[in-house]
């Protein structure tokens, strides 16, 4: 099946068993400052795990697109990807293990058309030494499942992973019969924020896991990975499709109040599942296809490259690879800048930099004629803009410039390069220097080395000089971020506030065309991104600060509406350009004097917004904290500039 087709069957299903369709956020989490990217679907969600109550209900359903830096390395092989829709649905404090199972079975099975003999499926085998029992409840429920399409379902107790290599698939059975649910240790069949049990604080949730995996029996296992093959192997016949998570567990601190005695494990009060399935992989499966980029928009991509160049894909190990590399990393491009990411040398911007910037090294492995990489942004485009309508708007040009900077860079690196190899070696330091100041892959310098007839490089070295870099990098980040609207400070509360003043008065002064297209407020600062072609005037950059500060002296009410999306649409209410929006959302309006919350009058308002607050209830607040200045304005990419902004 088409990725389309797959991801609309989905939530068609969803639906049908009483599921709200919430809309997929922004790769750039909002109001979350541990973390750069939306790296998972329920990473959104998190605060309705842990017991807020979601607007939309107890029963919610998503295709969440994702991006994990943390796998730019692992792309090249079948089907590994940074960047990744994630099909979800959340039961919050609703239905339980009994309903989840079987739904999805019913889906992979009914819906999808896979055969149940290719499917295998792991639980939880317990976890002793926290008192935390077998799911032996999910084993019970696959069993039935099983029973009634005819499949024997013989239960393997595996426990770690690397026990799965000596075991296999057949451990404890009869001769000629085979394992079909596998019980792994928390390892494997946990999930927590924290990782495995002991590692978890206490009032942190978790649960175990069910992960069900889809059997290619054209794939031999490949004995390199160990002498057996098992649902977790990494040889290729296995790939995990989907995983239901039963967050049903709280970690509590010991009764004795003893630093020396263990923590313990306690129900929630409410049941929670959090289901997580891989869209690229499902529409793969559906088709058998052991390599996901032979599937939709990623072999669309591949395709649009093959017209340029004289390789084919599949002739050859390293050029099946590359064309893998330039098609996932291009794709994660396209969404990071349609989030709007640009490139840089810090935070986000150094992930989308390092994305172009391996693209091209792979683009010349492949003779790609310079300039080839910014037309993958119309495949993207035209394979996407349906689902994201954030992807209208064209970021080639920038793909393009980005990899001029690139190749003037590469040049004077290869001088660099040179210097450091004078010796017959290539220090930590000096590879160091050369990924972090010219942009150099790891595998560029150790290529280039090998030409070179050079064997010394401190790869290992190199990694923990990199390590140390990001570790910085994300420290920083979390500085940068940690005032920003999670924490709801008074400060930063007030300059969100501003946020919505600002947006409107450049609307009044450049024009009605301005569009937000990303912010960052923190408790020093307000930074707003929006559409226009050029530089601001002196004139019209103070002309926007005198309304501002109007407004602010107007001392005008701030109102908090709910109403439907259509409606706050048909008010002319501001929303983030190309986001998706449930059905009901939250609206503020500010303005107009005599307007309050049992009459809003909201067709005569200054400003009104689609926002989930918080907010101050009048704008004369905000004088307490100054008078608003701009600080700075600037070119973020073509046709969106930056402003910072302060209260002082």
């Amino acid at each position: 099946m088409e990725l389309n087709e797959v991801r609309e069957k989905y939530l068609a299903f969803c639906k049908k068993q009483g599921h709200t369709i919430i809309p997929s956020s922004s790769l750039v989490p909002e109001n979350d400052p541990t973390t750069l990217f939306t790296g998972s679907g329920m990473q959104p969600l998190v605060p309705y795990l842990l017991g807020k109550n979601h607007p939309s209900g107890s029963r919610l359903a998503d295709s969440q697109k994702c991006f994990r830096s943390g796998d730019i390395e692992e792309v090249g092989d079948n089907r590994h990807t940074t960047f990744f829709e994630m099909l979800g649905n959340w039961s919050l404090g609703d239905y339980f293990k009994k309903e989840q199972l079987p739904w999805f079975f019913e889906f992979l099975t009914k819906e999808i058309g896979l055969d149940p003999q290719r499917l295998y499926v792991t639980a939880f085998m317990g976890d002793e030494k926290n008192g935390l029992p077998k799911d032996s409840e999910a084993t019970e429920i696959w069993q039935q499942l099983f029973a009634q399409v005819g499949v024997d379902a013989e239960v393997v107790e595996i426990g770690s992973e690397a026990d799965g290599y000596i075991k296999g698939m057949s451990w404890g059975l009869p001769a000629g019969r085979q394992g079909r649910i596998f019980y792994y240790d928390a390892k494997k069949n946990w999930w927590s924020r924290a990782g495995v049990p002991e590692n978890m604080p206490v009032g942190e949730p978790g649960g175990p896991d069910s992960e069900v995996f889809y059997e290619f029996t054209d794939v031999e296992h490949d004995s390199a990975w160990g002498e057996h093959c098992h649902p977790n192997c990494d040889c290729g016949r296995f790939l995990e499709i989907g995983n239901s998570v039963f967050m049903q567990y709280i970690k509590q601190a010991s009764s004795t109040g003893s630093e020396q005695a263990d923590d313990s494990f306690g129900l929630l009060p409410k049941l929670n599942v959090d289901f997580g399935g891989g869209l690229e992989r499902i529409a793969a499966v559906s088709e058998n296809s052991s390599d996901i980029f032979l599937v939709g928009p990623l072999w669309r991509i591949i395709s649009e490259l093959q017209k340029h160049t004289e390789f084919e894909y599949g002739s050859d190990p390293k050029i099946t690879a590359a064309y893998r590399v330039i098609a996932d990393h291009m794709r994660s491009a396209c969404f990071l800048m349609a989030d709007g990411v640009v490139p840089s040398n810090a935070d986000r911007g150094y992930f989308l930099r390092r994305l172009i910037r391996r693209s091209v090294r792979y683009a010349d492995k492949l003779n790609l004629p310079i300039g080839t990489l910014a037309s993958v942004y119309a495949v993207v485009m035209q394979e996407y803009q349906k689902q994201y309508p954030e992807l209208t708007v064209d970021h080639s040009d920038a793909i393009r410039a980005e990899e001029d900077k690139f190749r003037e860079t590469l040049h004077r690196g290869m001088k660099e390069f040179t210097r450091f190899a004078g010796d017959g070696s290539i220090s930590a330091k000096d590879a160091f220097q050369l990924v972090t100041t010219y942009g150099f892959p790891l595998e560029l310098i150790i290529e280039e080395a090998g030409e070179r007839g050079i064997k010394q490089i401190d790869t290992e070295g190199f990694k923990e000089l990199l390590k140390q870099h990001q570790d910085l990098s994300r420290a920083g980040s979390e500085q940068k971020f940690k005032g920003g609207l999670a924490d709801t400070s008074e400060k930063t509360t007030r300059l969100h506030t501003t946020h919505h003043l600002l947006l409107k008065a450049l609307q009044i002064v450049l024009g009605p065309g301005v569009k937000q297209r990303g912010s960052n407020i923190t408790q020093e600062r307000l930074r707003i991104d929006f559409s226009w072609p050029e530089k601001m005037t002196e004139d019209q950059k103070r002309e926007v600060e005198r309304i501002v500060n109007e407004k602010i002296a107007e001392d005008l009410p701030v109102i908090r509406n709910e109403m439907a999306k259509e409606d706050a649409e048909k008010l002319g209410a501001e929303h983030e350009f190309g986001a998706k929006y449930p059905e009901r959302v939250s609206v503020y309006s500010v303005g107009p004097k005599n307007a309050t919350e049992e009459n809003p009058q909201l067709d005569e308002v200054y400003s009104i917004e689609f926002c989930g607050g918080p907010h101050v209830t009048h704008t004369g607040e905000l004088s307490e904290s100054g008078t608003f200045k701009i600080l700075k304005e600037e070119a973020v990419s073509a046709g969106i500039r930056r402003i910072r902004a302060v209260l002082e």
